[in-house]
């Protein structure tokens, strides 16, 4: 069937379309119940790397570093010693993990939805002001282009992070096997998953071939692009989990640095 039978009397609907109107929909499920969730989490998160990458240290003095262990938001850590107090050497790392994740593939639908309601779910209506959207050919969605830029330059800090997390294991001339050195190992795990399973990052090793079998190059373009299929097929895990350890480890750190927790670890 193509269509709405016209001896049925019912209106005509063009078929695959949403209805019209903010969250009109026919979708019985909780479908709000997802994006409401990724809203309430992606600000928590987002918010307070914000404020502990920019704020914290200048305002409170709080420190980003103790024992060997260095929060994620400096890595690598830049702090000439014509700086002035009240800026953070944070400001010189973190426009580069923001713009990656500001421009993710996955990240657009996620805060699209829960902060445009462009649509704020699948087959449900959005608000009719969006008629006027002109995807990223206008600013400041223009900017959504740079992405392959951010995922370049990401590369540079998460090289840094695994060199952090493998230098905590050593403190004081001391093998150190604590906790928060697993946090960064775990954490530069799940960074550098998020930026393999990058959508780009698939195209550009995979993309614009006729044929993966015809020389030995396009083979092993074609394996790794195997590769990174699979990743990318947990693309939003990779996003979210990444973004919560990411935060964690900035926390534990810092709770660390002012005395609220110690860090139990085993040292030979």
């Amino acid at each position: 069937m193509t269509g709405i039978p016209a001896s049925l009397g019912l209106p005509r609907k063009p078929p695959g379309t949403a209805r019209q109107g903010l969250g009109a929909t026919g979708r019985l499920d909780d479908w709000a119940l997802a994006p409401a969730v990724q809203a309430i989490l992606f600000t928590v998160c987002a918010t307070y790397l914000f404020v502990s990458g920019i704020l914290f240290t200048p305002l409170l003095g709080t420190p980003y570093e103790v024992d060997g262990y260095l929060s994620p938001l400096f890595s690598p850590l830049f702090r000439p010693d014509w700086l002035p107090t009240w800026i953070s050497p944070g400001l010189f790392i973190l426009w580069v993990p923001l713009g990656f994740r500001a421009t993710c593939y996955y990240y657009r639908k996620a805060y699209y939805r829960f902060y445009f309601a462009d649509p704020p779910g699948c087959a449900v209506g959005e608000p009719s002001l969006h008629k006027r959207y002109a995807m990223e050919t206008r600013f400041p969605f223009i900017l959504q282009n740079l992405h392959r830029l951010f995922l370049y330059l990401a590369f540079i800090p998460l090289f840094f992070l695994w060199i952090d997390a493998g230098v905590s294991v050593v403190h004081d001339g001391q093998v150190r096997l604590g906790l928060g050195g697993a946090i960064l190992f775990v954490n530069a795990f799940l960074l550098t998953g998020y930026s393999l399973s990058c959508h780009s990052l698939r195209h550009i090793v995979g993309g614009q071939l006729d044929c993966f079998s015809c020389s030995r190059r396009t083979r092993v373009r074609y394996t790794l692009w195997q590769r990174l299929t699979s990743l990318n097929l947990h693309h939003m895990a990779w996003a979210w989990a990444s973004l919560i350890v990411v935060t964690l480890a900035d926390v534990y750190i810092r709770l660390l640095a002012i005395g609220a927790i110690a860090d139990p670890a085993i040292r030979f």
